[in-house]
């Protein structure tokens, strides 16, 4: 597993903090410098942050824990997706629904519903109905879709969350803290790391440094699974 160097993520422009007047004091021990009225984010602290989530997220894989991955924000919702897709993780890019987390049984019965419509356009139930009906469904399906697509197969509660923007999934976050789940986020500036368990401090604007971040997060978690995987066929092997 292959860390990002300090130039790969110069690079991708990790270091861009927000306008200095925008900041949270509470960052000052990542902040590099200040240049042209921008904070210049300590990509230092960024390589042993990255280090420590990656760490924990790989032991958590590992232990076959589920870690949701959230980015709601339209220049990381895709990368984020992607990512935790080739993982197997739960994630939300759409738009986070308050009590997503809280009102879990809630959400699950909304996923149950999205299932049944699915199956009922698949095995030929609905072909009693009319077209319009039809069309109606197939809609609410879409929709529904699109929100808890990336939930869908999530039977209980994550173990941890993963965020890109802390400050833009606030709700994410706060329902995270009532439950006792752990936080990883990518922290820019302008936020504050004590919100979350494991802060990366980084640029979580640009979707360069999205990129680098999350795909090394991914990686991680990619680790762990493969461990998790050797661990079970030692067993088999034994018996």
């Amino acid at each position: 597993m292959d860390k990002p160097t300090y130039k790969e993520l110069l690079d991708a422009g990790v270091h861009f903090g927000h306008l200095k007047k925008k900041w949270n004091p509470k960052m000052s021990p990542y902040i590099f410098m200040e240049r042209k009225g921008i904070h210049i984010i300590d990509l230092n602290r960024t390589l042993d942050a990255l280090d420590r989530a990656a760490n924990a997220m790989r032991q958590m894989a590992k232990s076959g824990k589920k870690i949701m991955f959230v980015a709601t924000k339209k220049q990381a919702r895709d990368i984020v997706s992607e990512a935790a897709k080739t993982v197997g993780m739960p994630f939300i890019a759409d738009r986070w629904l308050g009590g997503m987390m809280t009102n879990f049984a809630t959400i699950r019965r909304s996923v149950k519903k999205m299932q049944n419509i699915d199956r009922m356009l698949a095995d030929g139930t609905l072909t009693s109905v009319t077209k319009k009906e039809r069309l109606t469904l197939t809609r609410e399906r879409d929709k529904l879709d699109k929100v808890l697509g990336g939930i869908a197969n999530l039977n209980r509660l994550p173990a941890a969350i993963f965020v890109v923007d802390i400050s833009h999934e606030h709700i994410a976050i706060a329902e995270a803290h009532k439950l006792g789940i752990r936080t990883f986020g990518i922290v820019d500036t302008n936020s504050d790391p004590n919100q979350v368990d494991y802060a990366i401090p980084g640029n979580d604007d640009a979707s360069k440094s999205v990129k680098i971040i999350t795909d090394y997060m991914v990686e991680a978690i990619r680790q762990g699974l493969e461990e998790r995987k050797a661990v079970k066929a030692e067993k088999e092997a034994v018996r």
